[in-house]
């Protein structure tokens, strides 16, 4: 399968050892009353993007390939969040503290899960991370190699943090990765321009971009 319109150059692989890769499509930083409105950002960005994020995976599903998710989050006890970690961002919430939905990027709580429009399904792979990166202290790259994958392909929020971050984490490890540029958002738009400019630059010196329907023409042809 080739992606002639992706950036720098024309994306290729095999649907049978790629995946699909959707970060931290959460409640708490999608949703209208979530922990991202509280902070005082402008949800409605985020929102943005899930028509073409269901779009991508009603096909992906259909071909029949790989999809992971993944969610932010932290034992009830905290023990896998650091203090470096609980210490930053809004100083009066805090990871672990009571939000609108629930207690702030905690497993199990309601703001934690995945939007109902993009849920999981049974036998898809569901991973919590409790850091920003999708491989740090989860068993994502077991899984990918058990399964033979070379061939990411991303989607998510937010663009230049935990989707940034899960990009070059996967080329620091092998993998070939894409990011869908319609399906990923940021609260701040110069945040997301930067980051698609820093993965495709130097001849995709982190991974490739390309628009969702690109990818959609291709999956329409299997």
């Amino acid at each position: 399968m080739t992606l002639a319109r992706a950036q720098p150059f024309a994306f290729r692989f095999d649907l049978a050892h790629a995946a699909l890769v959707i970060i931290d499509m959460q409640r708490d930083f999608i949703e209208p009353g979530g922990f991202g409105q509280t902070l005082g950002n402008d949800v409605r960005r985020l929102e943005a993007i899930v028509p073409a994020c269901r779009a991508v995976l009603a096909a992906w599903r259909q071909a029949g390939a790989l999809v992971v998710h993944t969610r932010e989050a932290h034992r009830p006890d905290l023990s896998d969040c650091p203090p470096a970690k609980r210490g930053r961002g809004a100083p009066t919430l805090r990871i672990g503290d009571p939000g609108p939905m629930g207690r702030i990027l905690v497993a199990g709580e309601p703001g934690n899960q995945i939007i109902p429009a993009l849920a999981p399904l049974a036998g898809e792979v569901v991973l919590d991370k409790p850091g920003k990166g999708a491989f740090y202290a989860t068993p994502l790259q077991a899984l990918l190699h058990e399964r033979g994958i070379s061939h990411l392909l991303f989607m998510g929020v937010t663009t230049e943090v935990c989707v940034q971050t899960s990009m070059r984490e996967a080329n620091d490890r092998g993998y070939d990765a894409l990011l869908l540029e319609d399906c990923t958002e940021s609260y701040f738009p110069a945040f997301k321009a930067a980051t698609l400019e820093m993965i495709r630059a130097q001849g995709a010196i982190v991974g490739w971009t390309a628009p969702s329907a690109a990818l959609l023409a291709e999956l329409a042809r299997c």
